[in-house]
Formats: structure tokens, sequence, C-alpha cells
């Protein structure tokens, strides 16, 4: 609809993410002691997996749709799940057992093409890449703020992802240019804006979330519940995203499966 160019929208919205970061922290620090902090390797790790996996994401929801991109990278919740189920002895039992395999179940029905045929392969790779990845990126923020983060340095740690981010995008985006593939525009700019803050946001909220009592796997389903629907709607009403039966199932599923393992902990 917009045709904003992924990359470029995304090195801006690390940019502007990192910016509210380094503005909100309240520790004084120059940039010659981030290195030195214990949790800066996790932060640039971290940031790696922050670009590709956005890299990733857009091109998923450019070859099967918003929805089944938003649904692949919300179902990998199941990831770091078995996670503090295995490392930090949190609560199962059957309901969430239950859930978790929906959850992968929804993936795989989310990403049909069409209800009379089965799903290829190459429709499944890049959702099952965003699946994997996402897990994984969910899976290391929240060991390394168990291990090496306390709450007044979040907003510093968050800044130092993003910055790491915004480097390693824009050596992509600088292999464009060298490649003449590069196209400046505008509301490129304008929509990592509009991305930036409540990427930012969300980020810290969770981080500051996984501070308090309640288990990560309910708060990591809590929140990727609200996104995987807040985004379908979104694509439903402003961008006209057409869902086949299958879809429908497998959204259905991937909401009943993350109730189920937030009610079985």
């Amino acid at each position: 609809m917009f045709k904003i160019n992924t990359l470029q929208a995304i090195v801006v919205n690390y940019i502007i993410a990192f910016s509210f970061g380094v503005f909100t922290s309240d520790i004084s620090m120059s940039v010659a002691e981030v290195p030195k902090q214990p949790w800066f390797i996790g932060a640039f790790c971290l940031g790696f997996l922050f670009i590709s996996i956005f890299n990733v994401m857009g091109i998923t929801a450019q070859k099967n749709g918003l929805s089944v991109a938003s649904v692949a990278g919300k179902m990998s919740v199941v990831i770091p799940i078995i996670f503090g189920i295995i490392v930090y002895n949190e609560s199962v039992g059957v309901v969430k057992v239950v859930g978790i395999l929906l959850a992968l179940i929804a993936v795989y029905l989310s990403s049909a093409k069409n209800d009379n045929s089965p799903v290829k392969f190459k429709n499944l790779l890049f959702p099952l890449l965003l699946f994997v990845g996402s897990g994984v990126l969910d899976t290391a923020l929240k060991y390394v703020e168990t291990n090496s983060v306390s709450e007044t340095n979040v907003p510093l740690f968050l800044a130092t992802i993003f910055g790491c981010a915004f480097v390693l995008g824009s050596l992509l985006i600088v292999i464009q240019i060298v490649r003449g593939k590069l196209k400046f525009q505008w509301k490129n700019v304008l929509g990592g804006i509009a991305l930036g803050i409540p990427n930012y946001y969300s980020m810290e909220f969770l981080l500051k979330a996984f501070k308090t009592d309640i288990e990560s796997s309910t708060l990591f389903t809590i929140n990727n519940v609200g996104i995987v629907i807040l985004t379908t709607v979104f694509a439903l009403l402003f961008f006209q995203e057409k869902l086949i039966k299958k879809n429908w199932v497998g959204i259905s599923l991937a909401v009943i499966s993350i109730i189920l393992v937030t009610f079985g902990s």
C-alpha cells in the first residue's frame, strides 16, 4: 500500500529507538565504558538478531502476508517457554503442553496460501525461519536480562541493542548503495520513526515486566497474543488482506494455544 522500503525503515527505526534509550537513561556513562558492561556482548548479539529477524519478517510479510508473519513470529513463544521450563523450572502441565502443540499447528495452517492444496515447503521456509529466529531472540533477551541487566540499566541496555542493530543495518544499506540498488525516499524515514517509538517502549515495558514475579512464559504469551490479534485486525482493516479458511483456523488455534499456555502455568 505505502511501498515502504523495509530495510531503510528498519534502520531508521533503530536509530530512533536508540535515541529514546539514551535520553531516558538515568545513568551517565561514556561510550568507552559501554563495551566493559557485563551485558554488552549479549546486547551486540541481540542487535544482530534484531536486524536479521526484522528482515526475515519483512520478506515473510511480502511473500506470505502480514498476518502470517505476525503469527509465525509470535507463535515462536513456545521456544522461550520451553527454555523457561528447563532452565528456570517454571511450571508445566498437560494444558501447557497442549497449548505448545497447538501453537506449532497454528504456524503451519496460517502459512497456507490455498484452501484446496497443501502448504508447500517454499511457502513455509520464511515463516519457519521467522519462527525459530524470533524464539531464539526472545530466549536470549530473557537470559541476558536475567543474568546481567539491573532495572536501572534497562534503557542503556536497550539503547546498546538498538545502536548495534542500527550499525549493522547501515552496513547493509551501504552494500545496497554500492550495488546501485538503493533509492532514498522520505516516506521510509517517516515509516521508521513511526515504528521506532512504539518499538522502544514495548521492549522497555517487557524487560521491566521480567523483573516482576510473573513467569516469563505468562508474560510472553500475553504480549504475543495481543500483537497477533492487533496485527491481524490492522491487516484486515487497512491493507484489505484476505485470509483463507486455513489461515482463520490457524489464527484461532494461535489464540487458543496462547490462552492454554497462560492458564496452564
